[in-house]
């Protein structure tokens, strides 16, 4: 089967990272190019962590391109809390070798489909910023991409960063509803933070496992989720660190390990109390479905696809 031409929108704090991983050294995507942006970390370190992500998977050839340094109406906020004050585990990465690319993200996920119409998928980590501020602009655009997957939401309401909020939404509600304003079901898919909860938890046995693996990719991997290992046992009481990006990243390549879905009408609330979640209508009477919600995936392979490919060594680029 070809490699999926891909682009990928990031704010690469440690599980995104895992999602480069998988995207880039997989076997399952050709990334064509990273877009970042402001979420988990500031955007300097979102592009760093991308440089270097990518790096460790042999890919240095995939260009990175920095995007939205601040959300659409909001002052910025970080998930550092979690992620690390680097976003990476604060193990003491070095810098990158490389240095990222002038042309700005927005600017990317406009040209890109235009040279490729129906042809790329797009995937997006962090929150919705720069595809917002491209939507602006182009209002069809996501029409021009073969399908647009969104780590995005929780469509159970209950939240990591608030009650009932998921961080990537959260950090910018209103450039989400730009979006699914512009969704339809059979163009974009949502994977919210309730898959990653139920299926994507890295459990004790889990994490040695990935140690145990041994290459530069899975000790990689091992490390940089250390600080997240601690937020989910203090904070969301998991039985283990869970991986929201990769999982996400696994349904845009491998779309057969979604066990369950739904489309619906999906709109986020901005009000101070409940700012990002989502409102799912269900009703009878509800608005046409605007987007397709992954609601299960396969937890066995999707463990799988991340075991196999940290266990790869990558070749120099």
């Amino acid at each position: 089967m070809p490699a999926i031409p891909m682009i990928i929108d990031t704010d690469t704090g440690s599980d995104d990272a895992v999602a480069l991983l998988l995207a880039a050294a997989g076997g399952l995507a050709d990334v064509r190019g990273v877009t970042t942006v402001a979420g988990n970390v500031p955007l300097e370190l979102a592009t760093r962590n991308a440089l270097i992500s990518l790096q460790v998977a042999g890919a240095d050839e995939v260009p990175v391109h920095p995007g939205c340094e601040r959300p659409l109406l909001r002052s910025p906020s970080s998930a550092q809390h979690v992620h690390g004050e680097d976003g990476m585990g604060d193990v003491g990465l070095p810098d990158p070798w490389r240095t990222p690319h002038s042309e700005h993200a927005v600017e990317v996920l406009l040209s890109y489909p235009r040279h490729l119409p129906g042809e790329l998928t797009l995937v997006t980590l962090g929150p919705l910023t720069n595809l917002a501020a491209a939507l602006v602009r182009d209002r069809d655009l996501l029409t021009r991409y073969r399908h647009v997957y969104c780590m995005a939401g929780a469509a159970d309401a209950r939240g990591n960063v608030s009650a009932t909020a998921e961080f990537n939404v959260w950090a910018d509600p209103e450039a989400a509803r730009v979006v699914l304003q512009a969704a339809t079901p059979d163009r974009v898919t949502w994977i919210g933070w309730d898959v990653s909860r139920k299926d994507a938890v890295m459990t004790p046995a889990d994490q040695l496992h990935l140690e145990r693996l041994g290459t530069p990719m899975a000790v990689f991997a091992h490390r940089i989720n250390r600080t997240v290992a601690e937020w989910a046992r203090d904070v969301t009481g998991l039985a283990g660190y869970d991986l929201p990006d990769p999982v996400a990243m696994a349904v845009a390549l491998r779309p057969e390990l979604v066990t369950e879905s739904e489309q619906a009408h999906v709109e986020i609330a901005v009000g101070d109390e409940t700012r990002g979640q989502m409102i799912v209508d269900r009703r009878r009477a509800a608005a046409e479905p605007n987007v397709t919600l992954v609601r299960r995936v396969d937890e066995t392979g999707f463990k799988k696809m991340l075991f196999d490919t940290c266990a790869r060594t990558p070749l120099p680029a």
